[in-house]
């Protein structure tokens, strides 16, 4: 076991560029012989967020010139001939040393010490000091929206007020920075990975599920389906909660409106496929054009959702659900809502459709942060 000791400064600039990189704790801790309780406590004192290097005021004597001034004065010359030495205005030499002791007790290193205390740190933030634009951000985290929506709502909301717009990131560094005083970490649980450090972005493994062959693949989609310029084609998936059940999530590509629908006897291909028809039956014949599924067996009986709706479904590649990238997005989101340890069978199809409308009033970057319940009314104008 590695024993636990404090990070010497070097270490801590190796600690904040291999967490930078992507690198996990355990791996960075790993590999610089650390104890990953000793790395982890530097990230989350921090929020994740590397603090901003302490700073003098461009004004500010140096230790130099302090040892400058100190034996000016030592040797009887006057305020005006040291400031002439060192090219600075007479006025800061004075202030110096009328600031520090005056002629008779200044000191260069204690002057120097008092001022590295008073060097400058993060302006505060912009949320600590407008309590109307904090109330707002506040409220909106509470019903889940995410730091990059409530940044653009706002922008479009308050275009002509400057002191009412924010931007993401200084939404997430007030939540995981709490010195920065602005807003309260509990509100962190309203985020989607309920995180309370901010982590680099990282590359995703692909998950490793094999293929299967399917009458019609991807690469047979129309061209329509991969500009997004004609509502009516979704794409699918399943998302899976305690004891494996399992609820169906479809995602319209041209608006991302979202449809959840409830799975109350299980997963196979029979009873899948008889839920999501019932569900695209109700569907103005307008959004009814194809669905986009991954390689799951659950869509084993696609022929016959095609005969009883009349959608066609085309099959992604393999490890590449990336090709459904608005769904894995929108399962993402959904675990705000139904984590991992729900059991989905508790739920009825009233309560999804409330988690269905909540998403669906959410306002989406993709869409000019408009929310896909406007993109949808507007598509079917």
């Amino acid at each position: 076991m590695v024993a636990r000791s404090a990070l010497s400064p070097e270490e801590i600039d190796e600690v904040w560029c291999r967490w930078r990189s992507g690198q996990a704790v355990k791996v960075l801790a790993r590999e610089m012989r650390r104890h990953p309780s000793t790395v982890r406590d530097l990230l989350k004192r921090c929020g994740g967020v590397r603090p901003a290097p302490r700073r003098r005021c461009g004004w500010r004597l140096s230790l130099a010139e302090g040892e400058e001034i100190s034996r000016g004065l030592a040797a009887g010359a006057s305020l005006r001939a040291v400031a002439a030495g060192l090219g600075r205005a007479p006025s800061t030499v004075s202030r110096e040393v009328a600031g520090h002791g005056g002629r008779e007790q200044y000191r260069a290193l204690v002057a120097d010490r008092a001022a590295w205390e008073l060097a400058c740190r993060p302006k505060p933030s912009k949320l600590a000091g407008c309590a109307r634009l904090r109330a707002v951000v506040e409220e909106k985290l509470e019903v889940r929206w995410s730091p990059e929506q409530i940044a653009g709502w706002l922008a479009r909301q308050f275009p002509d007020q400057a002191e009412m717009q924010v931007s993401h990131e200084t939404i997430y560094r007030s939540l995981f920075v709490q010195s920065r005083g602005a807003l309260r970490k509990e509100l962190t649980r309203h985020l989607r990975t309920k995180r309370a450090m901010r982590r680099p972005a990282g590359r995703r493994l692909p998950d490793g599920r094999g293929g299967r062959l399917h009458e019609l693949t991807i690469s047979d989609r129309p061209a329509e389906v991969e500009d997004r310029a004609v509502p009516g084609h979704w794409e699918g998936d399943l998302v899976f909660g305690r004891g494996m059940t399992a609820i169906a999530t479809l995602v319209e590509r041209s608006t991302r409106f979202v449809m959840l629908v409830a799975l109350p006897h299980g997963h196979k291909s029979e009873q899948v496929v008889q839920a999501l028809a019932a569900s695209i039956q109700r569907l103005p014949r307008q959004l009814t054009r194809s669905l986009t599924w991954d390689q799951g067996h659950e869509m084993a009986l696609h022929a016959k959702f095609t005969v009883a709706t009349g959608v066609a479904v085309y099959f992604c590649d393999p490890n590449s659900p990336w090709q459904r990238g608005s769904n894995e997005n929108t399962n993402g989101l959904l675990r705000q809502y139904l984590p991992r340890t729900l059991n989905f069978q508790t739920l009825d199809q009233v309560q999804l459709d409330s988690i269905a409308a909540e998403l669906n009033g959410r306002p989406r970057q993709t869409l000019g942060f408009k929310t896909p319940s406007e993109a949808l009314n507007e598509a079917l104008r």
